[in-house]
């Protein structure tokens, strides 16, 4: 006799099976990271007073749960949008390389996926709209940045990976674009950039990555970086404004630290070098959000760090939970006796 363990009732699997695609397809249990990029700004302005005073009057003036739901819903839309559409152009390459994800194994229509892509942009810039004028007109410019890297910049390593970085930063000045202080925002372009350019190695993706390719990704890291001290020079008359703690920066330097390690240790111990580059890619975006508690803590914004951390907790227990419901609808456990 054979019996199932460990599974769902029938309703349940049924939906699950109908939702699982898309929610491979546009990678949705990952995408609290982009919310803590978002929610950091958010709450970093409306916590601080000297940026309080350059932000749209709707982050202000607004309830605090309707600000958060419109940055989560920009947040999450926008990073759908750019998942979904990296799938959908790649259909005929994954089709070789990785025919278990949904448009290729035929789970999910192309059709569906075009909706998506289109549906989930549409909710990102709707979210955006709660934020301001100015937001919406960061969600648009990043949709293009998207586009650009999806069609070209991801098969020239050196550009694309500048252009990684970029796309993980510039969704945090949807909430504030005239925001003061600018190092959380070049910390995680690099951080990104260098999840990115590891992950690309690891994985033995194509084209490989040379030293000259190195070389001009660490020339288009600088540029960016030129601009955003510009930036903040050109708005707080300092690159470290005095009415931010310099113990503010203690939190993120040791959670660089610990990524290091982290990293360096699945390297190690992962058999699978593509699998330790998937961990270290997935890993890293959470990292964003840790960067943000960090941030918020270092400042004494306790009660707003708390919020990020509920954050990171609630997306990394969806993130672990919907990926071993993934595996028992897909591969379900059974007992014999």
């Amino acid at each position: 006799m054979i019996a199932a363990a460990g599974r769902y009732s029938p309703a349940m699997e049924s939906l699950l099976l109908r939702l699982s695609p898309v929610f491979q397809l546009t990678r949705i249990t990952t995408a609290f990271a982009a919310v803590g990029g978002v929610w950091f700004v958010l709450l970093w302005t409306r916590g601080n007073g000297a940026e309080r005073s350059r932000a749209p009057a709707a982050v202000i003036d607004l309830p605090a749960w309707v600000v958060l739901g419109g940055g989560a819903m920009f947040a999450v839309g926008l990073f759908a949008f750019a998942m979904a559409l990296n799938d959908t152009l790649d259909i005929r390459r994954d089709r070789v390389l990785n025919p278990e994800r949904p448009l290729p194994a035929g789970r999910l229509s192309v059709n569906t996926a075009v909706g998506l892509v289109s549906g989930t942009l549409l909710a990102s810039l709707l979210g955006a709209a709660v934020l301001g004028l100015p937001a919406v007109l960061i969600a648009l410019l990043t949709a293009v940045a998207i586009l650009l890297y999806n069609a070209a910049g991801k098969y020239v390593p050196s550009v694309g990976l500048v252009a990684l970085g970029m796309i993980y930063a510039a969704p945090m000045l949807a909430a504030n674009a005239e925001l003061a202080f600018l190092w959380p925002v070049w910390l995680a372009m690099t951080h990104m950039l260098a999840v990115g350019a590891v992950s690309h190695r690891l994985a033995g993706r194509r084209p490989e990555l040379t030293p000259p390719m190195l070389g001009a990704a660490a020339a288009g890291w600088l540029a960016a970086g030129a601009v955003l001290l510009y930036l903040a020079v050109a708005r707080a008359g300092t690159v470290w404004p005095s009415w931010v703690s310099p113990w503010a920066a203690i939190g993120p330097a040791v959670l660089a630290a610990l990524f290091v390690g982290f990293a360096v240790r699945k390297v190690r111990s992962v058999a699978s070098r593509p699998r330790a580059a998937e961990k270290i890619q997935r890993y890293g975006s959470l990292w964003l959000t840790l960067y943000g508690v960090a941030w918020l803590v270092g400042q004494g914004l306790t009660a707003e760090a708390g919020l990020l951390v509920a954050l990171a907790a609630a997306g990394l227990l969806g993130m672990t939970v919907l990926r071993e419901a993934y595996n028992l609808i897909e591969h379900p456990v059974g007992y014999r006796v």
